[in-house]
Parts: C-alpha cells; structure tokens; sequence
C-alpha cells in the first residue's frame, strides 16, 4: 500500500498539516498509522468532514 506524509495529505486537501495531524490523531482517517513518531496515511483516504463549517455540521446531522 502506498502511503503519503502529513505534508501531502495537506497539500492534497487544501488544509494544514496541523489540521490533518488532529485528523489522524483522532482517527478520522481510516487506515492512517503512526510509525516512529510520523503519520502514513493511505494515498487513497478521503479527506474527512470538517465539523467545523456549516456545510460539516449539516451532513454530521444527516
């Protein structure tokens, strides 16, 4: 399985690395692991629903 690091994941994404690092942490990213102090995450995750935005607080609901 390929993995991407932190930094990519939030390239990818259009978010921080800090904010993809909270992702992880609270497992919101399905198949993420932390080896050695570094998150791999799958190349092939969806970038979670950011609860924080109107748009994630109405599909939370759904």
């Amino acid at each position: 399985m390929d993995y991407m690091t932190l930094k990519e994941a939030a390239e990818k994404w259009g978010v921080t690395p800090r904010r993809v690092n909270y992702y992880c942490a609270g497992g919101r990213i399905s198949g993420a692991v932390k080896m050695a102090g570094v998150w791999l995450i799958p190349k092939t995750a969806e970038k979670p629903i950011d609860g924080r935005t109107k748009q994630g607080k109405e599909l939370r609901h759904e």
